[in-house]
């Protein structure tokens, strides 16, 4: 008999409070909804919305020489603002601020700047040299979450987490 795994977003909570994963920052985003409610629900969490991504970035990096953990969930098209904050302060001051990114711009995107930022997001993360996992399975979740965290924390370094369509779903937008 196969035991039926528990929705990605459930996964994803109970990993963060493993970590001690405690702030989130987020942008606002359709397929990370189901995130959001939960960690908004959870009294665990302090987690709030940020106006861009670059915002989130400076309040995780200040959360983390507070002793705060925290997480920035966002978007593919959010990434295409955050090179050079990620390069000037993370980066190059070794904070381990940790990204959860849904990933848009493939497996049938409609929106034409979701796929030029979707073809250019890894190459960026590896020109800064940051640690990035792709989550595209719902029996790897736990794993590549749980120890993407611990790495970045280990490692005082960025990382970045990438859901594909294939784990979240998408964005689904009727014909």
């Amino acid at each position: 008999m196969t035991q039926s795994l528990p929705p990605w977003h459930e996964i994803v909570l109970n990993v963060f409070k493993v970590n001690e994963v405690k702030l989130i920052t987020y942008v606002p985003d359709n397929v990370l909804k189901p995130l959001i409610q939960a960690l908004h629900a959870d009294p665990y969490f302090t987690c709030f919305p940020t106006a861009r991504e670059e915002e989130a970035v400076g309040i995780l990096s200040g959360a983390w020489m507070a002793g705060l953990r925290g997480m920035l969930l966002m978007q593919t098209s959010g990434f295409a603002t955050l090179p050079n904050v990620l390069a000037s302060l993370p980066c190059a001051f070794q904070i381990p601020v940790m990204m959860m990114i849904s990933e848009r711009g493939t497996l049938g995107e409609f929106n034409v700047g979701q796929a030029a930022v979707c073809r250019t997001m890894r190459p960026i993360l590896d020109s800064l040299a940051m640690e990035h996992h792709t989550v595209s399975r719902l029996d790897e979740c736990e794993m590549i979450v749980d120890r993407t965290i611990r790495q970045a924390i280990m490692t005082q370094a960025p990382a970045a987490l990438i859901l594909s369509p294939l784990l979240t779903g998408g964005k689904v937008v009727a014909r």
